[in-house]
């Protein structure tokens, strides 16, 4: 257990190591894209996973909430879904003569929102001010959203039917993007002899509590990050602003994300100061989705940042 008052990094990489180890019973062959997950969830960022229908991306939700001890729900979108279908809604009771609002699925530690660009804008918007503030108003009351708040947006490839394009505002809001693709063959092999992986979900125990993930998060902030590392984070997000790189480059929000995951994934490897493998470990996740490669390259978005890290001295 944590100890309460003065918690060392490596007491709380422990405890970060027993939840990952959790849900790599139930994702297998995926350990790097949990460690992202989970470095996002400690950032007190949200969540992208972009992918194929059935490679666990739902999953991999579910285990996450379990693993953390979050109160999970999920939000099925679909073309017809209300932004009310989400936030909640004040409905009329004629016995008080009053108006009582009834919470939407958006009251919860670890909201799934499932296949987000199969919704129109409108409801997608729904979202924005919930995780950039965690809050919404509604009829011109304000109401607080549980703590921690942790959003799972899950989308199918932009080339699949029936799909609207997360505009760039919603996607700025997202911490990080993953991919999880397809198992390797040991890993399929595993899943097609191993048990159930709903049955192993029910039966998954909390390895963190609430209150042990909120000190987690805190104590990210105090990770120390030395001026040279900070000149190296501009240094690279100054590069993606180059126009014969990139259409538009990374925003202030996405430093400041960089920063923090940075921060995070130092705290999981049981360090209090940021070293620039930190940085690069979590560029890519963080850099992906905010960027859209210049019309003169035929190289992927991935491939363009890959080739500027390699590119940009550490400070």
């Amino acid at each position: 257990m944590l100890d309460q008052t003065s918690p060392t990094p490596e007491s709380m990489q422990k405890n970060v190591v027993s939840a990952l180890a959790q849900i790599q019973t139930i994702i297998v062959g995926k350990p790097e894209q949990i460690k992202l997950a989970v470095c996002c969830l400690l950032s007190c960022g949200h969540c992208l996973i972009e992918d194929l229908p059935g490679v666990g991306k739902t999953t991999m939700a579910h285990a996450l909430a379990r693993a953390f001890g979050l109160h999970f729900s999920r939000i099925q979108f679909t073309s017809d879904l209300l932004p009310a279908d989400i936030l909640g809604v004040s409905i009329f009771n004629p016995q008080t003569q009053q108006f009582n609002f009834h919470p939407g699925p958006v009251f919860a530690n670890c909201v799934l929102a499932d296949e987000m660009n199969r919704a129109t804008p409108k409801t997608q918007s729904a979202l924005l001010e919930a995780m950039e503030e965690g809050q919404i108003t509604i009829d011109g009351t304000t109401r607080q959203l549980h703590q921690p708040f942790f959003v799972i947006g899950t989308q199918n490839p932009l080339d699949q039917s029936g799909t609207f394009p997360l505009p760039e505002s919603q996607l700025d809001r997202f911490m990080m993007k993953l991919k999880l693709g397809y198992p390797d063959q040991k890993a399929e092999r595993e899943l097609l002899a191993g048990q159930n992986r709903q049955l192993l979900l029910q039966s998954m125990q909390a390895a963190i509590s609430i209150d042990q993930l909120q000190l987690l998060q805190r104590h990210v902030d105090q990770i120390h990050a030395a001026e040279s590392l900070l000149d190296y984070i501009q240094l690279l997000v100054a590069k993606t602003r180059d126009k014969s790189l990139f259409v538009y480059g990374l925003s202030p929000r996405a430093a400041l994300s960089l920063l923090k995951a940075a921060r995070a994934w130092a705290l999981m490897n049981g360090r209090d100061f940021v070293e620039p493998g930190d940085i690069k470990s979590v560029f890519l996740a963080i850099s992906s989705h905010r960027l859209m490669v210049a019309e003169q390259h035929s190289k992927s978005v991935e491939n363009l940042l890959e080739q500027l890290l390699s590119q940009t001295a550490i400070p």
